[in-house]
Formats: C-alpha cells, sequence, structure tokens
C-alpha cells in the first residue's frame, strides 16, 4: 500500500511526540524553546495535511484514521506536562480537563456516528477553538523565555497563554455541546426507526 504524503505529515506529528517530552525536560533556554518549536510544527502540520490532502486529492481513511490520533496525543501530552510542572494550576487545571475531556467525548462520538455512517463535519467554530487552544499550549510551552519572544506590553506570555487556554476552553464546551447534540439526534431517530 502506497502512503500519501499527508500521513507523512501526520505520522511524523505522532513521531515527534516523544521528542517533545524529552525536549520538555531540558534546563533553561533549550528546555523552552525546542518543545516550543516541535509543539508549533506539530501544530502547522496539523493544518498541512489537511490542506495538501483536500488539495491534491488525496484524502485517505489512513488519514481520517490518524490525523484525530495525532492531533489529541500532541495536545493531551503538552497539557499533562504543563500540569505537571505547574504552568497550569490551581483553578486553571479545570480548563485543562475540559480541553481533555471534549478531546474523548468526540472520539467517542465520532466512533459511533462511523457505525451510522454518519460525518460529523468540523465546524468553523471547532476550527476556532483548535487555533485558540494551540496558541495558547504554544505560549505556555516558553515559559520564563516567552517574555523574551513575545511582547505583550503589560502582561507576559504565561499570563495571556492562561488567558487563551480558557478562552478556548469556552469554545470546547459550546462546540463539544454541538457534537454530543447532533450525535444524541442521531440516536434518538436510530432508536425510533
Amino acid at each position: 500500500m502506497k502512503i500519501k504524503f499527508p500521513n507523512y505529515l501526520t505520522i511524523g506529528r505522532i513521531i515527534i511526540v516523544p521528542f517533545f517530552v524529552l525536549a520538555y525536560y531540558l534546563p533553561g533556554f533549550y528546555g523552552d524553546i525546542i518543545p516550543f518549536t516541535l509543539f508549533v510544527v506539530a501544530s502547522f502540520t496539523d493544518f498541512l495535511d489537511g490542506l495538501l490532502a483536500r488539495l491534491y486529492k488525496e484524502e485517505s481513511k489512513l488519514g481520517e484514521l490518524l490525523d484525530p490520533i495525532a492531533d489529541k496525543i500532541i495536545v493531551a501530552t503538552a497539557l499533562i506536562l504543563l500540569v505537571m510542572d505547574g504552568t497550569i494550576k490551581n483553578y486553571e487545571v479545570i480548563a485543562a480537563i475540559i480541553i481533555l475531556t471534549r478531546e474523548v467525548l468526540i472520539s467517542g462520538l465520532r466512533e459511533f456516528l462511523a457505525k451510522g455512517q454518519v460525518n460529523l463535519p468540523v465546524s468553523g467554530l471547532a476550527k476556532l477553538k483548535t487555533f485558540l487552544q494551540m496558541f495558547s499550549i504554544s505560549l505556555l510551552l516558553t515559559g520564563e523565555t516567552g517574555n523574551k519572544i513575545f511582547n505583550f506590553q503589560d502582561y507576559n506570555a504565561q499570563t495571556i497563554g492562561i488567558i487563551l487556554l480558557w478562552l478556548s476552553a469556552f469554545l470546547t464546551l459550546y462546540t463539544a455541546y454541538d457534537y454530543l447534540r447532533k450525535g444524541i439526534d442521531h440516536a434518538i431517530s436510530e432508536d425510533n426507526k
């Protein structure tokens, strides 16, 4: 079986994860910049693989399978590391839990709907949620170095990252509700047949 180029990007995103984890534990500047860079590369390939697949008509079942898995692995890994080291702490952990719970919920929902051959297209709001989520995690990964890279005037990169994390968590709740409602409507209509 010939693997299509967009799938190589998706597989690469999965392969990045162990290197991302190792780099996270590097001390100082390199422990901030390398994980940040790897996460940004992974986030960009998420956008790029879908774009290339549509542009060159290289959509595949393998890509359909691996793309959401790759996304969830890198996001979950980053959030867990950020919680473990205290970058995300106290009530902020609730935002991380909301994001992770939604990922599990939507995965289960997609699996259920796939059995009924019902497609659950990604909404524009869900795409915005993903962008804010990736951007917030990227900022949080920069650690102390982020304040030197990004100049947000009166706020540091960590504060902006936490604000965006909460914003993406609220969008996560809204989009999860929308998807869940569609799934429940489908399940009820199937039960009534």
